[in-house]
């Protein structure tokens, strides 16, 4: 059975291909370029994270996304500053991480996000991510406001830090609540000017919407989109991008006229061998969706 990110946050915040010549170190500032969710390798990585972070260069990436950091190992191991270093030797940067989120809405635990905030800025990050929210916290149109009066907490505290906030969706956000949905509210309340949103199109499609009906409903709401194939046969299972059901083409077109500055290829699981299929990901975003 796969580990669906649901179940790692829910576990983690409750609480073979060859290494290649890592590419030219480039500039820290605004080398934007294809960028992979570092929870594609999360099998990898704790084994070998400098072997792992050569390789996501050496596939095309030049950017990462971060996950599950933990006060006392890290990332991987490593210490953000000594993260940081390793992804500049490969010429990546990391815009955004994923901050686990549920503690706020357990206990207040402030001391976590004052935490998590100091590692995204060691790290480089501009973004301040929240991945996930569990169930419990999701039951009643109550529980929806209290999560976003919360993200915007937090992201009071990411702007005193010069960070932003971001929002990244399951499909569970489209589901109405008592009459209303998460992404509505968030959409509503979140304030526009420190909260910004990191669209999910596989869950979009999962959930039966539109992500180009919310580009053109919400312009300028989102900075980042998670590229994440669809299997044609079963819709529960990823694929290799441009190798699924969803019209990436087109999405990533309008993606781009909705002002979406970063482009983050994501899988949760494989029929091929990890590497190779997320070089075949990353190969059809820059040759055929131009990111």
């Amino acid at each position: 059975m796969m580990t669906t990110r649901r179940k790692f946050l829910v576990q983690a915040g409750m609480l073979s291909a060859t290494a290649v010549l890592a590419p030219k170190l480039l500039s820290a500032k605004g080398t934007k370029g294809v960028g992979l969710q570092l929870f594609t390798l999360r099998e990898q990585l704790p084994k070998d994270v400098k072997s792992v972070i050569a390789k996501v260069a050496g596939a095309g990436y030049r950017e990462v996304e971060t996950f599950g950091y933990s006060k006392d190992h890290g990332f991987w191991g490593l210490k953000p500053k000594e993260f940081k270093a390793l992804l500049g030797s490969n010429g990546l940067t990391t815009p955004s991480g994923h901050y686990a989120f549920d503690s706020i809405l357990a206990g207040n635990n402030w001391d976590e996000v004052k935490l998590h905030i100091e590692v995204a800025n060691t790290v480089g990050q501009r973004y301040y991510t929240i991945p996930y929210i569990n169930d419990r916290f999701r039951k009643s149109a109550d529980d929806l406001k209290k999560v976003s009066e919360n993200v915007n907490k937090v992201a009071e505290l990411c702007k005193q830090a010069g960070l932003k906030t971001a929002y990244h969706n399951h499909n569970f956000e489209f589901m109405p609540v008592d009459g209303v949905t998460l992404y509505d509210v968030l959409l509503k309340e979140a304030d526009p000017k420190l909260v910004q949103f990191e669209l999910d199109l596989y869950w979009v499609v999962r959930a039966g919407k539109d992500p180009v009906a919310l580009f053109n409903e919400h312009p300028g709401r989102f900075a980042m989109v998670h590229v994440k194939d669809m299997d044609k046969e079963n819709h529960d299972l990823n694929t290799e991008v441009g190798n699924g059901s969803i019209d990436y083409q087109t999405i990533v077109a309008k993606a781009k006229q909705a002002g979406v500055q970063h482009f983050i290829m994501e899988q949760e699981n494989f029929k091929i061998d990890p590497y190779t299929s997320i070089t075949k990901s990353c190969s059809y975003m820059k040759n055929v969706l131009h990111v």
